[in-house]
């Protein structure tokens, strides 16, 4: 990606630098109950094995804010806690050692509670994010451009209260379900203030339909250059948010982690079962994690002659079949021609002598 990044202030949430010119990160929010401090440092725990460098958990209730020191010490990454209608709980939320503080200008915009909310975190150090959603913006909420407006008047508002009580440490997001109306939100406050972004469209849905509205929308604004750090929102394992995260990310060129792997989506050409190849190379190179997670190592599966040996010798490792068989190449050169039921385990035994790894095949 070649756009020129919107320069912003950068912050630090525990460890992790957003804004400035730090890497976009990747964040998720923990689906459990916070109170039960086993499940969701285990949820933590995969998370973090994800790829995942920033977790939000919710803090519905003060037992919730009671227990996040104790998810805090059982845990790698910095832990943000998700406050609604109650400042009181995010004050506890701070004590508790938390990384940083999410807000909602919907539900906590009282000038005395946002002061000492914001006195707490000052002591501490520990950033504040102003996280409007069309869905709780104070008065009638709308879509389009009017939404947008609704959104981002909400975030300067609750801004102007924080830098009056010269509080800079903030973090802005303004997230709708409708994608048109969150790109534009964005793009209006990416004038109005120099703080970094949180990109995310929220509520998008189950992992297909919200993969696709995620990817367009955070898609969208990072080709722009506009996003410090995101969170795919999706119904289901939040796991499933940290890699098309990451896949976004990578398709733009900004992160890379994993493998890259390019298949042909197939045809009447086709003579392989390219499905069956390609399902069983994945099999096999998610088995080399932790060991290696072959960060950006391009790898091509193609089906027939019109692209494949093209896209083949592009790649640091590809195939291209033909009726029966493949060319296995790498580096643009062609190691060899393998049967079809060879093709996996030669693949594979290719990228372990391009990493340098103990080949058992």
């Amino acid at each position: 990606m070649k756009a020129h990044r919107r320069k912003s202030r950068a912050v630090k949430v525990g460890s992790v630098a957003v804004g400035g010119r730090a890497p976009v990160s990747v964040q998720s929010m923990t689906k459990t109950d916070t109170r039960d401090v086993r499940a969701t440092v285990r949820q933590i725990h995969a998370l973090e094995e994800a790829g995942c460098e920033i977790v939000r958990v919710a803090v519905p209730d003060r037992e919730a804010a009671q227990v996040l020191d104790r998810i805090k010490k059982k845990v790698h990454i910095p832990v943000i806690a998700d406050i609604h209608f109650n400042s009181e709980l995010a004050i506890e939320a701070i004590r508790r050692g938390v990384d940083c503080i999410r807000l909602n200008p919907g539900n906590i915009y009282r000038p005395g509670e946002v002061k000492k909310v914001a006195w707490e975190a000052q002591k501490r150090n520990i950033p504040i994010r102003v996280g409007v959603n069309s869905g709780s913006v104070r008065g009638k909420s709308a879509s389009g451009l009017a939404g947008a407006r609704t959104m981002v008047r909400s975030a300067l508002n609750y801004i102007s209260l924080l830098e009056k009580l010269d509080f800079r440490d903030i973090i802005v997001s303004l997230k709708a379900s409708d994608v048109p109306t969150t790109v534009k939100a964005y793009e209006m406050m990416a004038e109005k203030c120099p703080y970094p972004f949180h990109v995310g469209i929220t509520a998008a849905g189950p992992r297909f339909s919200g993969s696709i509205r995620s990817a367009v929308g955070i898609g969208a604004l990072l080709s722009e250059g506009i996003g410090d750090t995101i969170r795919v929102s999706l119904t289901g394992d939040p796991r499933e948010e940290v890699k098309v995260a990451y896949e976004i990310l990578d398709s733009l060129g900004l992160r890379k982690r994993g493998p890259i792997i390019i298949s042909c989506p197939t045809c009447g050409r086709c003579q392989v079962n390219l499905l069956k190849i390609v399902k069983g190379v994945e099999g096999q190179l998610g088995k080399l994690y932790p060991q290696d997670r072959l960060d950006g190592v391009k790898i091509a599966i193609m089906g027939c002659a019109v692209n494949g040996p093209g896209e083949a010798r592009e790649a640091d490792i590809g195939i291209a079949c033909g009726r029966g068989k493949g060319i296995l190449f790498r580096n643009g050169e062609i190691v060899k021609r393998v049967n079809e039921s060879k093709l996996v385990q030669s693949l594979i035994s290719e990228v372990k002598k391009v990493r340098g790894l103990k080949s058992t095949t």
